[in-house]
């Protein structure tokens, strides 16, 4: 049963006098409970006991955080119903939506376990004495990654189990032995809520320390605000709008003691075809990116936002085929009115410029908080030198770019800016003799697709989800799969330490076991040797 108080820790607290409720979007109506804004007096002791938590959390063995992660995945599906009932009631979103994030999310935390058990990801590194070395000796240095210590999680909006309260940024934290505080979204509190009891079931059954995880619930930017500016945070993980993420990056840049913000932001995902391709291929292209513009409403970061080819009888037919496959496919809720009134008021801007045509605009006749599907078109010129034209519309929306010729194509390319994702779809010859545009575009992306379309990230260690600024603020990074733990630690060395003193990962003998680099050589072997 939901209460509407924020978990401080281990407990339960509603002492804030500001409230609110989440929202149906499908029934069009509040939902009942209400929840608790945290206080500033919660948001402090929240932190208070993750910086507590902090030094007892980062010495427990792989085994114990191994154990503690894959319990949170366990606690989790013993309250499937009610967290899928919920879900559903605070997002819209189809039961066969809500059951395939949670599998995600339960997929995500697993993997982490998995991780955290190999400990090879320390990146442990050994490089011995050499006493007798001329003219001076070479010291004994030892260096692996450590945790930042407390990390803060703002939970997105369009995924409230896989990038949220449990998702991709707590799991990795929380594997690189840091404590997590959770700013939950509002849009899904109940949600984050009903998570949030599993991860502190979990926390109390593996006798992990009070404060290593808190959720607290917020009505605007407030309690984000106190979070990112408190001095004991050490980073922040946020998954949003590039308005938001900015926000975020310039507040803590300004903090007296700035920390990294690994922030997921807007992206379009250009898709480049080829003049051969489209000509030939038209009505598979268009089948194909009609379903992957509109599902989920678009509500995807990795949505085809604009659509790059060639002027011609090929585009010609492509647009007609991808407007009679969009007519033909039924609009679905939004997760909330405010983005369904966010979607139509960018969509409305983008296309009030006497260059963009609308090629398709679905029925007027749709239920509240149900969007139209829209495809509008502009040329290379006009995309170029006009800015607002290349900004993310959140939902069914997506410009197709007409290019005069292949030259034109690559000086649209070199217009765009940072992105998660690039698409290239081309005959076999086109791509050979185009090497130069597949890396025009890899210059701008994150990860690029070959003959597919963006939407769908697949958690596994070779995902990349990430890009040059504006997509993320740091483009060295991912938000998925198991390399996700690298943004929530630092290296750290020790020079001349006595064996017993040395972490378990740093220690002559490899007690646990991983792969380590020994003076140039990868070897799970315990076959160094140092005594001060």
């Amino acid at each position: 049963m939901l209460t509407g108080k924020n978990f401080i820790g281990n407990t339960l607290s509603s002492f804030g006098n500001v409230t609110f409720q989440t929202f149906n979007p499908e029934l069009n109506k509040k939902n009942d409970q209400i929840f608790y804004e945290a206080s500033k007096d919660e948001i402090n002791k929240s932190v208070e006991l993750a910086k507590s938590a902090f030094n007892i959390y980062k010495k427990t063995t792989p085994k114990q955080r191994s154990n503690f992660i894959n319990s949170i995945a366990d606690e989790i599906l013993l309250l499937t119903e009610e967290l899928l009932e919920v879900y559903c009631n605070e997002t819209g979103l189809p039961a066969g939506r809500s059951r395939g994030e949670l599998k995600r999310t339960i997929g995500q935390l697993r993997s982490f376990a998995d991780l955290v058990l190999d400990g090879s990801w320390v990146e442990a590194s050994i490089d011995t004495a050499i006493p007798d070395r001329e003219p001076i000796p070479k010291p004994d240095l030892r260096k692996m990654l450590i945790p930042l210590g407390p990390i803060v999680v703002f939970g997105a909006s369009n995924f409230p189990l896989a990038y949220s309260t449990a998702g991709g940024d707590t799991a990795s934290a929380l594997a690189a032995g840091c404590p997590v505080i959770v700013k939950s979204h509002p849009m899904h509190a109940g949600t984050g809520e009903i998570v949030s009891r599993a991860i502190i079931n979990a926390v109390e059954k593996n006798n992990m320390p009070d404060g290593v995880f808190s959720n607290l619930n917020s009505k605007d930017i407030n309690v984000g605000v106190q979070l990112v500016n408190h001095p004991d945070v050490k980073a922040v993980g946020f998954t949003g709008s590039l308005k938001g993420g900015r926000s975020i990056y310039d507040l803590a840049s300004k903090r007296e003691i700035p920390i990294p913000v690994f922030a997921e932001m807007g992206s379009t995902n250009p898709i480049i075809i080829f003049p051969d391709k489209i000509k030939n291929d038209f009505k598979n292209l268009a089948s194909k990116f009609a379903q992957s513009i509109t599902v989920g409403s678009g509500q995807f970061c990795t949505n085809p936002g604009i659509i790059i080819s060639t002027k011609g009888d090929g585009m010609d037919k492509f647009i007609e085929s991808l407007s009679s496959e969009l007519n033909d496919i039924e609009p679905s809720c939004m997760l909330h009115p405010n983005i369904f009134s966010t979607y139509k008021s960018n969509a409305q801007v983008a296309t009030s410029d006497e260059d963009v045509e609308i090629l398709f605009n679905s029925d007027d006749d749709n239920k509240e908080n149900y969007p139209k599907h829209i495809i509008a078109s502009v040329d290379s010129e006009n995309f170029i030198k006009n800015q607002k034209l290349h900004h993310e519309i959140f939902g069914p929306f997506s410009l197709i770019i007409q290019c005069e010729n292949l030259d034109d194509l690559r000086e649209v390319i070199k217009s765009i800016q940072g992105q998660l994702t690039g698409t290239i779809i081309g005959e076999k010859d086109e791509i050979q003799d185009n090497h130069d545009i597949i890396d025009l575009l890899g210059s701008r992306v994150g990860r690029i697709i070959f003959d597919g379309v963006p939407t769908g990230v697949e958690v596994c260690s070779s995902m990349l989800h990430g890009g040059p600024y504006p997509a993320t603020t740091d483009s060295r990074y991912t938000a998925v799969g198991i390399h996700s733990i690298k943004r929530w630690v630092r290296p750290f060395s020790f020079q001349d330490f006595p064996d017993a003193a040395l972490p378990d990962e740093l220690k002559n003998d490899n007690p646990l076991n991983i792969k380590r680099n020994i003076n140039g050589v990868i070897t799970r072997k315990g076959d160094c040797r140092f005594e001060k």
